[in-house]
């Protein structure tokens, strides 16, 4: 249908420009060409550096035959090159692939293959590892040594060093966005728990709105002070790389999540803000209690994924931090719903904030949908807080698809929503809660059981540092709840304790009826891994 406000009024190079985050970067160095973009190990680079030395990476990838289509793999921590590498290889043309920093060789080898890499970037700490991945890969990249003077000399690998290569770009060459949009800009793998991981990719379309809901959401200041505990290769840094570019921010780089460094690191570099999983906050939480000592001031920080226990959010916000919790996955970007705060609530004792802010939330505002549906049927749950489905959402930032992979894709949007796998409930004032991924439901005796509700429990221990709760088989039961428990520095406790205590705070059917001590298996992003626990479970008498 036409009419007179489409007539002559079609799109135009003057009044419609392919949406990209590689923008923001050419506006901030314009604009604040001496602020600091990145810190790391004492040194300092502004922004106008930072966008030279980017253009300088775009113009030698393209100068050594790389260009749209290609894939440039990424296996390197949280250093200064992770971040330039966010906008210097989409400036090429190419698609940025960060990897894992924790993954075995052979998941390498598989995704060096999937992504077809023509170049593979290594960290010299993560040499050993990526060099064994390639000898187990069938292509052939150019390989780039990322060194790191922190870690001292180290021995020559790959054809030239990451720096050699910046050095081979014009940092007056030109580059373009791209010519559509919707164009890839970056591909991250799922975890991959069982089989082969699946293979994200992001548009550029998709990178800039969440860049911006990142901004919306948590309310950025012009120049925070950002410190990326939250790994780069983990859905790009969940967008943060662009938008800590778009607010002209400092991006302060640390090679590893260690709870002393982060202290140290909030205290002498003014950190404002900062990301992590609820683990990372919790042993940030626990050391600073360790010292008896707070954060100074207020420091905001974003947390993702299951709930954070609302003991662990009352302790963090006594020590100095406000924590905002979002939710979302690999597929859509990373956060894409927000625990959206409302000023009432600061009214509310503790206990009740803590309760409502482990809430997933609303939707970003960048986003069109969050609902629950029945996935049987699709229709909505009821809103009542206890009505079990499946979180489904759709919009502007989700992914194009999974990479080589049509059936998992068509699954993924069938119906017309993203599937995400996890269930939750709806609240009346519209706010969803996740009680589980669907595999992580216990059924005991024909009942539900949420591990996430028995891992809140299990947290308001004063002798727990941390703690998940997977499946046991049971002969009678079908399933019952086994709790693995990592003590605090120093605590002891029985294991008969702890069931005590849940069975005083949960229905009796819920309490585990195993626990075992130890140190919990985790991911480099600071998350549980439950799948290692379900093959531990196998091996208890």
């Amino acid at each position: 249908m036409t009419g007179k406000y489409d007539t002559g009024l079609g799109k135009r190079e003057a009044n419609h420009v392919p949406l990209s985050p590689l923008s923001f970067l050419r506006r901030t160095a314009q604009v604040f060409p001496d602020r600091a973009a990145i810190r790391y190990a004492g040194e300092e680079r502004s922004w106008a550096t930072t966008y030279e030395r980017c253009v300088r990476l775009a113009d030698a990838l393209r100068r050594r035959g790389i260009g749209p289509g290609d894939t440039v793999s990424v296996l390197c921590p949280n250093t200064p090159p992770a971040a330039e590498v966010a906008f210097g290889v989409p400036m090429s043309g190419a698609v940025l692939h960060m990897i894992n920093t924790r993954l075995d060789p052979s998941a390498i080898a598989f995704m060096l293959d999937h992504a077809e890499a023509r170049v593979f970037m290594i960290d010299q700490g993560l040499a050993g590892v990526g060099l064994d991945a390639l000898g187990r890969a069938e292509v052939s990249p150019t390989v780039v040594a990322m060194e790191d003077a922190t870690l001292g000399s180290a021995d020559a690998y790959g054809e030239l060093t990451y720096e050699a290569l910046v050095a081979e770009g014009d940092a007056t060459a030109g580059w373009s966005l791209p010519e559509d949009e919707w164009d890839a800009i970056a591909l991250n793998y799922t975890s991959g728990t069982t089989g082969n991981p699946k293979g994200v990719v992001y548009h550029h379309r998709g990178a800039y709105l969440n860049a911006l809901g990142n901004a919306l959401e948590w309310a950025l200041p012009h120049h925070p002070v950002y410190l990326w505990t939250l790994p780069l290769f983990h859905c790009n840094g969940w967008c943060f790389p662009w938008t800590v570019a778009a607010v002209a921010g400092t991006n302060v780089c640390l090679r590893g999540v260690d709870a002393p460094d982060i202290l140290g690191a909030i205290q002498d570099e003014g950190v404002t803000h900062m990301c992590g999983a609820p683990i990372v906050l919790n042993m940030v939480t626990t050391e600073a209690e360790r010292r008896g000592e707070g954060l100074g001031r207020t420091v905001r920080l974003m947390t993702a994924g299951a709930a954070p226990p609302a003991a662990v959010l009352e302790r963090s916000g006594r020590i100095g931090f406000d924590v905002t919790h979002v939710y979302g996955l690999t597929e859509c970007y990373g956060p894409n719903t927000v625990c959206a705060w409302h000023s009432e609530w600061n009214e509310l004792p503790e206990s009740e904030q803590a309760t409502l802010k482990a809430r997933q939330g609303v939707p970003y505002v960048v986003q069109e949908e969050l609902t629950v549906l029945d996935p049987e049927t699709m229709e909505p749950v009821s809103a009542d807080g206890e009505t079990i489905g499946e979180v489904m959402m759709r919009g502007n930032i989700l992914m194009k698809g999974y990479l080589k992979n049509p059936s998992a894709t068509e699954a993924a949007f069938e119906g017309g929503y993203f599937h995400t796998g996890d269930l939750a409930v709806m609240h009346p004032d519209g706010y969803i809660e996740i009680r589980d991924r669907s595999k992580d439901i216990i059924i005991s005796g024909g009942e539900n059981i949420s591990s996430i509700e028995v891992e809140g429990v299990l947290y308001r221990h004063p002798a727990v540092s941390a703690a998940a709760v997977v499946a046991r088989p049971d002969d009678h039961w079908g399933e019952t709840p086994c709790a693995f428990v990592e003590l605090r520095e120093g605590a002891g406790v029985a294991a008969d304790d702890i069931i005590d205590f849940c069975r005083e705070n949960l229905a009796h059917f819920k309490a585990p009826k195993t626990v075992v001590f130890g140190e919990l298996p985790k991911t480099s992003t600071g998350k549980i891994q439950k799948f290692v626990l379900r093959e531990r479970v196998k091996e208890l008498d």
